[in-house]
């Protein structure tokens, strides 16, 4: 292609929405998760600061040599965005040709973002939860929320009972709503509260995905052989999970030293830990009485390996808007 030929794709939300397929994200997630265990890709260091206002940015960043595979993510947590009635997580992704360093294509990450994160929940949920789980507690009832508990209703098919705990105990019949179909879904109460905790404790799965910064339920109330997705902790200083809790758990991270940076693993540094990569070749073995944790951090290489695929597919199906792009 001759300089004056390139083209750059631009995949807006309602392109993105089109093409994103479950099945299709979570192969692209494993992928990531297999290429990182097998160290043929790399992770860039991260950007996380806080902004006026109690926003976040960051930038996840990284590239698969072999396969020319090269971007970004811009994203981070806007919470004024809601008075707008806007949605307050905002993402942008972006894949360059790493012969160049020309633009492939940019993305709206938001449901990008959410899809990829779910999907790696659910690999967590297959690899690490009880097979016969069947009652499931979730923190939050927000975008993330509503992700994470449609992909572990695919990944554990046994699961019959969802428990929602949301921050001031309110109701939410919209999210009910949602999986009233697929499972019998209740209020469990308000986080930091004995509702909480008992929801918690009557539970085979644990998913937090709050923006919180202190722990959203009691140590004591995690039982034997309970599998715990912790989602909200991705900025220095947040936390879901109480103190106490990690030491009793064995714990796998998608990254061990972001996890330790950002991740619930920021309050035990020495602790010991896995990825969860390495699972996909050697199983754990769990013991009945496991409690088990993912710590979820969220990498590059899982947005990458995810709009490659949209990339791929919008081309083929001749979706978005292709722009000339000449240098």
């Amino acid at each position: 292609m001759r300089n004056n030929d390139a083209r750059l794709l631009m995949l807006d939300r309602d392109a993105v929405a089109a093409l994103l397929q479950p099945d299709d994200v979570r192969a692209a997630v494993r992928e990531a998760f297999a290429l990182h265990a097998a160290r043929s890709a790399r992770v860039f260091p991260l950007v996380r600061e806080e902004l006026p206002g109690s926003a976040i940015f960051g930038i996840k960043s990284g590239d698969v040599p072999s396969q020319e595979l090269l971007g970004f993510k811009a994203a981070g947590f806007w919470p004024g965005n809601r008075e707008a009635g806007g949605e307050a997580h905002q993402a942008t992704i972006m894949l360059i040709d790493p012969r160049t360093g020309r633009p492939l294509c940019v993305a709206d990450g938001n449901a990008v973002t959410t899809a990829r994160t779910a999907a790696a929940g659910a690999i967590g949920l297959q690899l690490l939860a009880r097979a016969d789980s069947e009652q499931l507690c979730v923190f939050g009832t927000g975008v993330q929320a509503r992700g994470h508990v449609e992909y572990a209703l695919h990944a554990l098919p046994s699961l019959k009972r969802v428990r929602y705990v949301t921050s001031d105990g309110r109701q939410e019949p919209a999210f009910e709503a949602r999986f009233a179909r697929r499972c019998d879904i209740a209020l469990a109460g308000a986080a930091r509260t004995a509702a909480a905790d008992a929801a918690v404790a009557a539970s085979d799965v644990v998913i937090t995905a709050t923006p919180g910064r202190e722990a959203l339920f009691s140590a004591d109330a995690v039982r034997a052989g309970t599998h715990i997705n912790a989602v909200g902790a991705d900025t220095q200083g947040k936390r879901e999970l109480p103190a106490g809790l990690l030491e009793r758990a064995r714990v796998w991270a998608d990254d061990l030293p972001q996890a330790r940076r950002i991740g619930e693993l920021q309050w035990g540094h020495e602790l010991p830990a896995a990825e969860l990569g390495e699972l996909l070749a050697a199983p754990a073995v769990r013991a009945p009485g496991d409690i088990t944790i993912f710590d979820m951090t969220g990498i590059a290489l899982q947005d990458l390996t995810t709009v490659r695929m949209l990339y791929e597919r919008a081309l083929a199906n001749n979706i978005g808007q292709n722009i000339a792009w000449p240098w």
